[in-house]
């Protein structure tokens, strides 16, 4: 299953950023799945009470929140010589719903239990970086769930595909708890990253497309996950998004530096099955390249407003602009140049899956508020 695989090969990238573990070129395949993959039987999980999104204890970020709010943490800019300082445009009303990666890592169950302190501080720390370029919005939402361990992505086991569906269960109910508390009348903007990816493009094939919220959509981030053009994109019910403020289409990416090395990910996807049921093959890979906001093409460096760099504990950070270009290539992608100075959680092979929305951090503020503009001036 390309689920199971393609988290295979970030695995080190996990390890890195958020445990300080060995490199992934130390270990083996057979190591790594015996460190990671549950020994245990699969626990059928009790499903959530009807209500349980109601408690806000179940969200890592959403309306009312105020100060802890993750989400809505703001960096500061870099200031650089001739710099004009950049403020946030206006944008209308919007809501957005939000899936976190991966952030559990333990063996001992196949799914991460709600009051695990070690993955929730994670997926808080998740939410800091890569929900916050969408706090021009009225409403944020992002919320807990009984994600799938990592090692359920390392496995061909029943098992595994039991954890995923047990986490998409819950991510499913908090979108419909979302559907039936936000407000009505804004758009909606749907984002997800890594195994929040995975996520987000099942509730969309199953939950948005065809349904009343469809014509809500302003935007789908879907980031980290490669989306076939040919066997992919079809059965999601959006269109990619093929210019800047265009609204109700996808946009996704993923990052490598040069020289970059993605023969593991090439023959993961080319190997893997599409949501039309047939090989994926060679067939390209949706890309945006996010500081343009068009499909493919190629932007200079001047033209990144800010790339978020952490601090060494990823607990805050710092916006530097003019740093991190980008260009879309032949197989869809996203290639950002010489390696950037943002963090040891570069994966082998120059993959930055863990920097793929920090990298164009405030591109992607301006980029979303576009696209909203967009779908209130179709509307």
């Amino acid at each position: 299953m390309m689920a199971r695989k393609f988290l295979y090969i970030v695995a080190g990238l996990i390890m890195v950023a958020v445990l300080g573990l060995f490199a992934l070129s130390i270990w083996s395949k057979e190591l790594t799945r015996f460190a990671f993959v549950p020994s245990e039987d699969f626990v059928e999980q009790k499903p959530l009470d009807t209500n349980a999104y109601n408690d806000p204890k179940m969200w890592l970020s959403r309306p009312g929140m105020g100060v802890g709010d993750p989400a809505r943490w703001q960096p500061a800019l870099q200031a650089t010589e001739g710099s004009i300082a950049q403020e946030v445009d206006d944008a209308p009303d919007f809501a957005v719903f939000f899936i976190h990666p991966t952030s559990y890592l333990e063996k001992s169950n196949w799914n991460a239990p709600l009051d695990d302190e070690k993955s929730q501080k994670f997926a808080n720390l998740y939410a800091r970086g890569m929900a916050s370029p969408f706090n021009a919005a009225s409403e944020i939402w992002a919320p807990k769930y009984r994600q799938a361990t990592f090692g359920a992505f390392l496995t061909d086991a029943p098992e595994a595909q039991k954890a995923i569906d047990a986490a998409y269960a819950d991510v499913k109910q908090a979108y419909e708890f979302f559907l039936a508390s936000a407000d009505k009348d804004a758009p909606i903007v749907l984002v997800g990253h890594s195994q929040g990816a995975l996520h987000l493009l099942r509730l969309l094939r199953e939950e948005v497309s065809g349904s009343e919220a469809e014509s809500r959509i302003a935007a789908i981030y879907a980031v980290g996950w490669p989306i076939s053009v040919e066997h992919d994109l079809p059965a999601l019910g959006f269109p990619a998004c093929a210019t800047p403020g265009q609204s109700g289409c996808i946009l996704t990416w993923s990052s490598f530096a040069e020289p970059a090395d993605p023969s593991a990910l090439m023959e993961t996807y080319a190997a893997s099955t599409g949501f039309d049921g047939k090989p994926r093959g060679d067939s390209m890979i949706l890309c945006t390249n996010p500081l343009t906001g068009t499909v493919n093409g190629k932007a200079a460096a001047d033209r990144n407003l800010g790339t978020l760099v952490p601090e060494a504990d990823y607990s805050t950070g710092e916006l530097i602009p003019g740093s991190v270009p980008a260009r879309c290539d032949e197989r869809g992608l996203l290639l950002i140049g010489d390696p950037p100075e943002v963090g040891n959680a570069v994966l082998p092979g120059n993959n930055y899956h863990v920097y793929d929305i920090p990298l164009f951090w405030k591109n992607v503020q301006q980029d979303v508020i576009a696209r909203v503009k967009g779908w209130s001036a179709a509307s």
